[in-house]
């Protein structure tokens, strides 16, 4: 919902004057009724405290007058429910969808966010560079083949801590393809492996888990198996550095050919050496870029590169950045596996507090895995106060019906059509077999084949996990008595909205009859003040000031005027003509209003003259001419009409002794 619908919702809300509640009164006490539906001191109070900024105390007045408001508003609403607008499937879907967003505060644990925040804001001040030794698992892997490759990583690690060499295990056993050398072929040549290095990388640049891992891990150090949803990793951190964050650079590059012998690779070593003496020796960097780099795409940028932060580079490219401290400053030629760079900082991003961040770093942390753990709390928090009953007898009929089709996304709930058994309760919802077999169907997709009983038993846990969730938020209205009066003003609000826009709105703007016939009964409210008939000219050169003094006199027309003293390159005349009012225009509130041409007046370096025509009497304005008003005028109209027939039409029955012990 835009900004202006909000404020066009509930109109009556800033109108409430500030003032606070003295005397005791129960939010359960019936307040009023409209239409014979009790409207209760709290609901009244809720909207009515909103507004209470100040906390002053309570005005008569005021009160009456907000009351006067907010009984106009029910009774609108009132009307709405007995039009229908409130079955009308556009309101459900836009009032389930301002539900879904008020709703997910309910679904997040605070405190858990704020330590995931405050998490990444540190993590976000170094980063670190480090290798692995990768075991790899299928998806949905079977505890059988977990334990079986969180062995294997074991017995490598036995291995390491008795001195072996983590490149040397890593090129022999990690099932990263890019650890071990590979063969040249005719697809690619000859690539050497990075024997386990990931080079650097910054916090959200790795899996949660796998960046956990790295961080509790001490430089030099290599982790214990640590587990994410690829595998099992064993992780050496081998460098820490203050974080580079985004930064911009420009370099000037020189390849070296894939086939480049000894004698290629020290000439090339040479001639970007003497061109690193070149801009040592003062010249610009941008015109050695144009000279001397390969990299044509930044070539014609001067070199510049997009930003990009530590994952994005090579590590040798990295490494070398990480000595630039100002813009301006450059590096000495430095080895890529790409070939020769000469690196030139232009902007480096500057760190910004945990207040300056947190917005983006709550965004982050919600996208991210890391995020599931403030629904797992909260997932936990509901399983103690609901309970869940489950049949297992009902879950293992699942075995039998459910085939290996599930991994194609083929199949189809009519298999297990002869399941008619409670298989859970959560809360007071029972869940059919029929309920969990949808459930499949729903979330069924292509995968590598898995063990039957083992994807239904995790399929079973995930669909208790939404059972739950669904459960809880079917019973936000019930637990929170905020929530419930925040749905409330939504739910009015949109009626209203709507009603609002048939009845007034855009009937004022699309019913022309009535708005002409308002305006032939109100006409004396839209007059014309005096106001001078005048043309007012502007002559950039001097020497045709007289020329164009005489054309007026000779009674020229403004059109003629301009033809005659302005050529198709030269504008030496502009001329402005209309009705003008008081305080429109300064010229013209600064000479007599009487008809006739005033003298040459001299401002900015050019020469203005008024020709006044017609000094005009204060008259009626044509519809045309007010229009814009004159809606507005017609809508407070139709509001008012609108609102005496809905006092005519619904009784309203203020409890005149509830509302003195509010007042």
């Amino acid at each position: 919902m835009n900004s202006l619908k909000l404020k066009l919702l509930l109109p009556f809300f800033v109108l409430v004057s500030t003032f606070a509640v003295t005397a005791q009164v129960r939010n359960d006490e019936v307040l009023m009724t409209i239409a014979g539906k009790p409207v209760y001191v709290g609901d009244f109070m809720n909207i009515y405290q909103k507004n209470n900024v100040k906390g002053e105390s309570v005005d008569k007045k005021s009160l009456d007058e907000y009351l006067d408001l907010f009984i106009n508003f029910k009774l609108k609403v009132k009307q709405a429910e007995e039009l229908g607008l409130d079955t009308v499937a556009s309101f459900r879907n836009e009032l389930n969808g301002y539900r879904d967003q008020l709703a997910k505060p309910y679904f997040t644990d605070e405190a858990t966010l704020d330590h995931l925040i405050q998490e990444a804001y540190e993590r976000e001040k170094t980063d670190l560079r480090a290798s692995h030794i990768f075991f790899r698992l299928k998806p949905e892997p079977t505890p059988e083949d977990t334990l079986v490759a969180y062995n294997k990583a074991m017995a490598v690690r036995d291995r390491l801590m008795k001195g072996e060499s983590f490149e040397a295990l890593a090129s022999e056993f990690s099932e990263d393809p890019s650890a071990k050398d590979r063969e040249a072929n005719q697809q690619h040549p000859f690539l050497k492996g990075n024997r386990g290095d990931l080079g650097f990388f910054a916090a959200f640049d790795m899996v949660y888990p796998f960046e956990n891992g790295a961080w509790q891990t001490p430089t030099g150090k290599v982790s214990m198996p640590v587990h994410t949803e690829y595998g099992f990793h064993l992780i050496k951190v081998t460098d820490r550095r203050p974080a580079l964050g985004k930064v911009t650079v420009a370099h000037i590059f020189m390849s070296i050919p894939k086939n480049a012998g000894k004698e290629d690779s020290a000439r090339i070593h040479k001639h970007i050496d003497s061109v690193y003496q070149l801009l040592k020796g003062g010249r610009p960097f941008e015109e050695l870029v144009k000279a001397f780099s390969e990299d044509k795409g930044s070539a014609a940028k001067g070199g510049i590169l997009p930003a990009f932060g530590v994952n994005r580079m090579v590590p040798e490219f990295v490494e070398a950045i990480y000595s630039l401290n100002n813009p301006g400053d450059y590096t000495s030629p430095i080895l890529t596996p790409y070939g020769w760079h000469i690196v030139r900082l232009v902007e480096k991003r500057v760190s910004k507090t945990l207040d300056e961040e947190k917005a983006e770093l709550k965004q982050k942390v919600m996208k991210d895995s890391r995020g599931n753990q403030t629904r797992q709390v909260v997932l936990a928090r509901i399983r103690k106060e609901y309970p869940v009953t489950e049949n297992q007898d009902a879950l293992k009929d699942f075995y039998k019906v459910v085939t290996d089709s599930i991994f194609f996304g083929k199949w189809q709930s009519i298999q297990a059509k002869d399941l008619a058994k409670m298989i859970c309760k959560i809360g007071n919802m029972a869940y059919l077999q029929k309920d969990f077999a949808d459930y499949l169907v729903s979330t069924e997709r292509k995968q590598d084949k898995q063990n039957i009983e083992f994807y239904v038993n995790r399929q079973y846990a995930d669909f208790i996990d939404d059972g739950l969730l669904k459960w809880e938020n079917s019973q936000l209205e019930q637990k929170y008595p905020e929530f419930k009066a925040l749905m409330t003003e939504y739910r009015d609000g949109i009626l209203l909205f709507d009603l609002t826009d048939q009845k007034v709105w855009s009937k004022a703007v699309k019913d022309t009859v009535g708005l002409n016939q308002f305006y032939q009964k109100n006409k004396s409210s839209y007059m014309w003040d005096t106001r001078l008939d005048a043309s007012i000219y502007t002559v950039k050169d001097p020497k045709m000031v007289q020329k164009v003094r005489n054309f007026i006199i000779s009674k020229l027309s403004d059109t003629d005027l301009l033809k005659e003293v302005n050529s198709d390159t030269l504008k030496a005349l502009t001329i402005e003509s209309a009705k003008f009012s008081k305080k429109e225009n300064k010229l013209i509130d600064s000479i007599a209003w009487v008809p006739g041409l005033t003298g040459d007046i001299k401002t900015g370096g050019t020469t203005v003259m008024v020709n006044v025509r017609k000094v005009l009497k204060p008259e009626v304005k044509e519809l045309h001419e007010a229009r814009g008003l004159i809606t507005a005028d017609y809508q407070n109209f139709l509001e008012k009409e609108w609102i005496l027939s809905l006092r005519a039409k619904y009784p309203v029955d203020v409890k005149r002794d509830v509302l003195a012990k509010i007042k």
